[in-house]
Formats: C-alpha cells, structure tokens, sequence
C-alpha cells in the first residue's frame, strides 16, 4: 500500500504543472492588448495605427498580445487556443496573425492564420523571431523588437495575393453609429454657417468637413472628394429659409413630418457584412482560423 501511494504521488508531482489552471484569454478589444505595462500609451497607439493602416490596404489582420507568461501552456499551446478564441483574420482567406510574447517567460511566438501559411511559413516566421525581434528584445528595446517584427510580417504578407478589403464594410463600420452623428451635427451646421457666413463660405467650409469625415470612417479618397462636393453643393444652392416664414407655416409642418416618415435627409448608410467587424468602437477578429503554423523563439 505505502509502494501505490508513493508512485501516486510522484505521478501527481509529474504532472503538477498540468494541474494548473490555465491562463485566462484576455478580450480581443484592440489589435495591440499589452497586459504587463511594458508599451508606453503613445507606443501602443502607433502600432495599432499602423496594423490598421495595414488592415485597411490589405485587409489582413495583424494583432499583437504582450503578456507575462503562458504557463503551465507552453507559448505555443496557448498561442493555438488564443488563435481560435480570437480568430484574427478574415473567414474566407484566413488572413490573420498573432504576436505572442511572454515577457517573463522570455519567450514569443507568431501564430500564422491558414491563408498565410504560403507566405508568414514556418521558416519565414522563425527568422522573423530569432533575427529581427530577439536581438532587440536582448537590449531590452520591446517596443523596437515589436515595431521591427511587425514591419516584418506586414512586408511578407504584402506579397502575398489576398482578395481586397471589403469597402462595403468599411462603410458600415465606420457610418454605423458616428456617422449618424456626424449627420446630425452637419445639419445644425448647415444653419450656424449659413447666417455667420454666408452661403458661399459656409458651404465651402461644410463640404471640406464633410469630405474629412467621411475619409476618416471610409478611407476612401474619390469618394469623399465627390462627397464633400455634394455637400458644398447642397449648402451653397439650397436653403431651409423658406420653411420658416410664417406663410408657409402649414407647408413647413407637412415637410417635417413627410421628411421624418420618410427617413429624413438623405436615408441611412448600410452595407453588406465581410470581413472583420468593430463593435463599439473596439476592434474583433473575422472568423480566420488557424492550423498551428508559425514559429516561437527566445531571447
């Protein structure tokens, strides 16, 4: 009996490292999560502005998680479970990858979506860690080390042929809800020009707004040119002036009213849904799966 219990215990103590709880998955919110406090705000920011940048021209995901440790998982392990849990990446092309760095465990990893595999290969991501990231990471520069590895994967996978971004989602993500808004605020704004300005100056000044907006929430650059035209346009030859005399009162009442039935000024935007989605504001993967591909290291 005292034989049995002793090799029960050495078995438990074998795979205690086994027993351990997991490390719980953080909520993909942003394409840069660091949980150790080791990027400054202003980095951070930077490098989520480049993934973005990158995601609007190409329409691959890029994400990044810096975190303490993976343990009991090895980096990889976890790195397959983040994958799944986050699916960076569009559904179709499976054009995702993750950055995963394990500060205290001195240890990193790239996980490659299935549609990168030709490109971000085991061999290319391997050379991407121990050649590019480690070295600075060694001088304690993480932030260099990351910036470096991405511009990295964002050069391979440039060349690799992927369908283009979905415009159509652009439009829906960046007019569902802001630009409501932005509607809203360029009709009080269409009054307060018109009378501090003058019709001409007032309309010259709402169409550039307007085609400012609409760039930033589309990144679509004729198309808020023609934009902040229309809008100059609309402005400079047309007035609610007439809807405000008192003659017209009746008229005015049935305009409102017709225009509210109908929608008011200019309908809604919508668009179909591709890709990957933002949800208030934050940032969420598209559905890419993973199969294991890409490459860990240490520094």
């Amino acid at each position: 009996m005292k034989a049995a219990l002793f090799t029960l215990a050495l078995l438990l103590a074998g795979h205690a490292p086994a027993l351990r709880a997991q490390v719980a998955l953080p909520p993909l919110e942003a394409r840069v999560t660091d949980l150790t406090g080791t990027l400054t705000a202003a980095q951070q920011s930077t490098l989520d502005e480049k993934l973005a940048a990158f995601e609007r021209r190409k329409g691959a995901q890029i994400a990044v998680l810096i975190l303490p440790t993976t343990q009991p998982e090895d980096i990889a392990q976890f790195g397959i479970r983040l994958a799944e849990a986050w699916k960076v990446g569009r559904a179709a092309p499976d054009d995702g990858a993750i950055l995963i760095v394990a500060k205290d465990d001195r240890a990193m990893r790239i996980e490659v979506g299935r549609g990168l595999e030709g490109a971000l290969t085991d061999v290319t991501s391997s050379r991407i860690v121990n050649d590019t990231i480690a070295p600075l990471f060694k001088q304690g520069d993480f932030n260099g080390g990351v910036n470096a590895g991405l511009d990295q994967m964002i050069r391979v996978i440039d060349g690799e042929p992927l369908p283009p971004p979905d415009q159509a989602w652009k439009r829906e993500r960046g007019w569902k809800g802001p630009g409501q808004l932005l509607l809203f605020v360029g009709i009080a704004l269409f009054f307060v020009l018109q009378r501090f300005f003058g019709r001409g100056a007032g309309a010259a000044i709402l169409g550039v707004g307007g085609a400012v907006a609409y760039y930033k929430f589309t990144a679509e650059f004729l198309n808020s040119a023609i934009a902040g035209v229309i809008i100059f346009l609309i402005v400079r030859f047309f007035s609610f002036d007439h809807f405000l005399s008192d003659d017209d009162e009746d008229d005015d009442r049935r305009v409102y009213r017709d225009s509210g039935r109908s929608g008011g000024f200019g309908g809604g935007w919508s668009g179909r849904s591709g890709g990957s989605s933002s949800r208030g504001g934050g940032f969420s993967g598209g559905g890419g799966s993973f199969g294991g591909g890409g490459a860990s290291g240490r520094w």
